[in-house]
């Protein structure tokens, strides 16, 4: 059984930066692939980024390409997104993922096994 726990959310003008984090349990947390997607009222969960198990390989949505940054440091059991020059359409309650499938990044929604409860970010213009 994995649990992960998302932090870091919160309210942000536009063009200011956040970073989340999302630790999580278990001895095969640095075996797998993690994700980071986010969902907005009214729409449908997005991916936004992910990261391979030993943190060589990202991959991202182009919608936040060149602003966020995934990153993990596997002897804390914790993935961190870095997320500069925020947007209001960035405003979304954000998750994390894990596969316990593979090592390799996927954006698709359906490779991941467990999720955290997600935090809120909130982006004011």
């Amino acid at each position: 059984q994995v649990q992960l726990a998302e932090s870091g959310g919160g309210l942000v003008q536009a063009g200011g930066s956040l970073r989340l984090s999302c630790a999580g349990s278990g001895r095969t947390f640095p075996s797998y692939a993690m994700g980071w997607f986010r969902q907005a009222p009214g729409k449908e969960r997005e991916f936004v980024a992910a990261i391979n198990c030993r943190g060589s390989s990202t991959y991202y949505a182009d919608s936040v390409k060149g602003r966020f940054t995934s990153s993990r440091d596997n002897a804390k059991n914790t993935v961190y997104l870095q997320m500069n020059s925020l947007k209001p359409e960035d405003t979304a309650v954000y998750y994390c993922a894990t596969t316990t499938q593979y090592c390799g990044v996927d954006s698709y929604y359906t490779a991941y096994d467990y999720w955290g409860q997600g935090t809120q970010v909130t982006v004011s213009s």
